[in-house]
């Protein structure tokens, strides 16, 4: 399997994740299961059948975390040292040239992207534009609405 790059805070929040579906959510959907079969035939009950619908889906969603905390490179953004460059982890202050706007993105993994908290997925189309820029760069994206232009205005590795 090969590995993907993740932010060491992204790393930690899948591990919680993991955590909370091992400790709180399978007790949980175990009694749900047990409370149902109680209740006698299980031949129609909706409430065994959705518990074990529910049992499926955090089955599979502790595999799908435990696979990828597995195959996942974690860095840390603060040790990175890419001498002012765009790399994976770095935060990156933009300025959109046709409207001025400032914009902050920081490039992370695919299960951390938030575009609301300014975090973007390594593989998208900002993210790849911007790999490698340094200062005083510019950056072409090609956006559904055309191609916009951003200037690096800083990169930091926090």
């Amino acid at each position: 399997m090969a590995t993907f790059p993740i932010t060491k805070r992204g790393a930690e929040m899948l591990k919680a994740e993991l955590h909370k579906l091992k400790t709180v959510e399978r007790p949980a959907v175990i009694n749900a299961i047990a409370e149902a079969r109680a209740q006698g035939d299980l031949s129609e009950n909706a409430d065994y059948d959705a518990a074990k619908e529910r049992q499926g889906f955090i089955e599979g969603r502790i595999a799908e975390v435990e696979g990828k905390l597995s195959a996942a490179q974690i860095i840390d953004p603060v040790s990175v040292d890419a001498g002012g460059r765009v790399v994976f982890g770095a935060t990156v202050d933009l300025e959109d040239e046709d409207s001025g706007a400032a914009v902050t993105y920081q490039i992370v993994g695919e299960d951390e992207a938030d575009i609301k908290q300014g975090l973007v997925n390594i593989g998208s189309p900002i993210a790849r534009a911007l790999i490698g820029k340094e200062e005083g760069d510019v950056a072409e994206v090609q956006a559904p609405g055309g191609t916009r232009r951003y200037e690096v205005v800083a990169v930091r590795y926090e």
